[in-house]
């Protein structure tokens, strides 16, 4: 039985983070009678607190807009993925926020929509479609930031292990850093790559990492650019007692991360991150100026923040709350904003 989320959103109203109320009458078209806009989020990923994450930001930014919001949850299942968008079609949604996917299964499934009138939003999935705004956190300078970090960390001789599903659009825009610094850095040697996404995504990743360490012991730097790669990857170093012997640097940040970032001895170095939370308010946001007409442009980035270990320790970063008071930026990003749209309370 396919798994189906409905969650019925009818507020009208929303608080801004100026403390502002936004009226249905004061909306243009079609939010001026938001209950009747029907919109879709088509998911690809939702394993791991990213994705959690990233679903809440796009039901506090629906809710603040007061519209009808659907989730389909393919579960990693690309033709399970273009059939819910199909769906979404049928049920005659006004958009869709498509969040990760496959180019190969979601160009042809965003064509349909777009063909139906359907506004379309891609997060993460390149859909080789020029009417399909992208949302992206920078993935090119989320990987650039990491490794530059590496490098000041532990120069630009090294010996590495990187963690890498190649056709996730992503995970490709960050692969494009790793290969311009090891270009540029002919001391980084890469001595295995490795990565899965069968879930559950960090258990898997342990279990290749475990193989990849006993088999490379000279490796003393991973790049492990998700999170969830970083987590399987620290789970098999503390395995074989290598924690201060090796450093992993990651892309993405959840409160689990912050704590295994904050253990004693803990690999994990550093990690470059947008708020994911934020992430999806702006996707959400950036579909609503298409349904009212507006253009948001063809790419909508939100830009990256390195977080290192050492800033968590002195900083006494616990969790994602703390992290926003310490760093604004992770409170709310400035992108795809509109005098009209409602902010979700904070």
């Amino acid at each position: 039985m396919l798994r189906r989320e409905f969650m019925k959103l009818t507020l009208a109203a929303g608080i801004g983070l100026t403390g502002g109320t936004a009226i249905a009458a004061d909306m243009p078209a079609p939010f001026d009678k938001p209950e009747e806009v029907k919109i879709a989020l088509v998911r690809y990923l939702s394993t791991g607190d990213f994705f959690q994450s990233y679903l809440a930001g796009v039901e506090s930014q629906a809710e603040a807009l007061g519209v009808d919001l659907r989730v389909f949850d393919s579960r990693q299942d690309a033709a399970l993925q273009a059939d819910m968008v199909d769906q979404a079609i049928a049920l005659g949604v006004d958009g869709i926020v498509i969040q990760h996917g496959l180019t190969e299964s979601m160009k042809p499934a965003a064509q349909r929509a777009v063909d139906a009138g359907i506004k379309v939003v891609a997060f993460d999935v390149n859909v080789e479609n020029d009417a399909i705004p992208q949302v992206e956190q920078s993935d090119y300078l989320l990987g650039k930031m990491a490794l530059d970090q590496a490098i000041k960390d532990n120069g630009n001789s090294f010996t590495a292990g990187y963690v890498y599903v190649p056709g996730i659009a992503p995970l490709d825009r960050r692969d494009k850093a790793w290969k311009e610094v090891k270009e540029a850095n002919p001391g980084i040697k890469e001595a295995a790559m490795f990565g899965t996404l069968d879930n559950p995504i960090a258990n898997s990743v342990a279990n290749q990492a475990r193989s990849v360490l006993q088999a490379n012991p000279t490796i003393n730097v991973v790049f492990a650019p998700y999170d969830e790669f970083a987590k399987g990857v620290k789970i098999a170093v503390d395995e074989a007692g290598l924690s201060q012997d090796i450093k992993i640097y990651s892309a993405d940040v959840s409160t689990a991360d912050i704590s295994a970032m904050r253990e004693p001895d803990s690999a994990w170095a550093a990690t470059v991150a947008t708020n994911p939370a934020v992430v999806g308010e702006v996707s959400v946001r950036t579909l609503a100026l298409m349904l009212a007409g507006e253009d948001p442009g063809k790419q909508v980035i939100v830009p990256p923040t390195l977080i290192t270990q050492s800033f968590l320790n002195e900083q006494d970063v616990r969790n994602m709350e703390d992290l926003g008071e310490k760093m604004p930026q992770f409170q709310h990003a400035d992108v795809s904003v509109a005098e009209w749209i409602p902010l979700p309370k904070r």
